[in-house]
């Protein structure tokens, strides 16, 4: 039994050690949704064309040195359908979603830029609502939004509104984070319950007769993650786990730093409203987009400090430690599950929860 599991595990492997590869002729949905397809077209196309060595980490952020200062710098994009669901809108999770790319570099978030794509017969009061929503998070986020650029298309060329966002913070000391930093005895943790926003949308969306009391969790983590820099010098890497969910982001981790990830199921903090929904959309919570959850990897003898760091912040009450670093099977994240057994957890494969940022 044992040779056959090493067998798979070997496969596997040299799977993950082929050049990626599009094979598709056309884009799909599944190469937005950050799982394999995500990975392969970034890795195939867009590091085969712009390849240099501060793209290469594929961090949340590229860490940029213009003259003593070192600085962060992000970019993103958002396409969410609905444009409002229940805990936020369209406004404010661009704001908390570029805050958060910069906080898990490590960066303290300065300024925003703002990009609008719009459709003609797009409602300016809902145009009025997006801006004062993103107005709003910024000021909680304690940032700027210093510059940006507004485009009309025709009618039917877009849905509504689309947002492009970039933001530039400050890294303070000389810490570097990043996945190549993690190391076997790392403690894995998660800053709170996870699969909130993606299992939000899906239902604001109408089309499924499930009501559940859900709202999403978008939130900017840059207080957060400062408390837990400040109490902890043993943070190694983080990432706030948005497409692809936790699951994608264990994976990164072990394939990026060439360890394993061992993760306890049942320590993974899930609400009743999430795995009851998940259950019912056949759908695991662990690939469910989060936007107001990190995942951090922590020496493992600072894992308690951490862990109490993060619990002092009311956005980290319910943090939780759920897993650890391994030399063994690297490359290879794996699931202790509740019923005693263990299986792999991969990449997501395919798009189960479409437009969910």
């Amino acid at each position: 039994m044992i040779d056959r599991e090493q067998q798979v595990l070997d496969r596997i492997e040299r799977q993950r050690r082929r050049p990626a590869k599009v094979r598709e002729e056309r884009i799909t949905l599944s190469h937005g949704a950050g799982g394999k397809a995500t990975h392969t077209l970034i890795e195939a196309v867009f590091l085969a064309g712009f390849g240099n060595p501060l793209l290469a980490p594929l961090e949340d952020s590229a860490r940029l040195r213009v003259g003593d200062a070192r600085l962060a710098l992000t970019t993103d994009s958002y396409v969410v359908s609905p444009l409002f669901f229940p805990g936020g809108d369209i406004g404010d999770l661009a704001v908390n979603g570029t805050v958060n790319d910069l906080a898990v570099s490590g960066a303290t978030p300065l300024y925003l830029t703002c990009g609008f794509i719009l459709e003609e017969g797009f409602p300016i009061a809902d145009l009025t609502r997006i801006v004062a929503s993103m107005r709003a998070a910024a000021d909680r986020a304690g940032v700027t939004i210093v510059t940006g650029d507004t485009k009309v298309v025709q009618r039917g060329k877009a849905d509504g509104c689309f947002i492009n966002t970039a933001g530039i913070g400050i890294v303070e000391g000389t810490s570097d984070f990043g996945v190549s930093a993690v190391q076997p005895g790392d403690a894995i943790l998660v800053s709170g319950p996870v699969g909130e926003h993606g299992v939000t949308i899906m239902l604001a969306r109408g089309e499924l007769d499930i009501e559940a009391d859900l709202v999403s969790d978008t939130a900017p983590l840059n207080g957060l993650i400062a408390e837990l820099l400040a109490a902890c010098g043993g943070v190694h890497a983080m990432r706030d786990a948005t497409r692809g969910g936790v699951a994608t982001i264990l994976n990164e981790i072990a394939v990026d730093a060439q360890v394993s990830v061992v993760v306890d199921e049942n320590a993974i903090p899930v609400r009743a409203e999430v795995r009851g929904a998940s259950e019912l959309l056949g759908i695991d919570p662990l690939y469910v987009a989060c936007e107001g959850r990190f995942v951090a990897a922590v020496a493992g003898d600072q894992a308690s400090s951490a862990l109490a760091a993060l619990r002092r912040h009311p956005l980290g009450a319910e943090a939780a430690i759920i897993g650890r670093v391994s030399a063994e099977q690297p490359g290879m994240v794996l699931l202790n599950t509740a019923f005693g057994g263990t299986r792999i957890v991969d990449m997501l494969v395919g798009d189960p929860l479409p437009r969910i940022c």
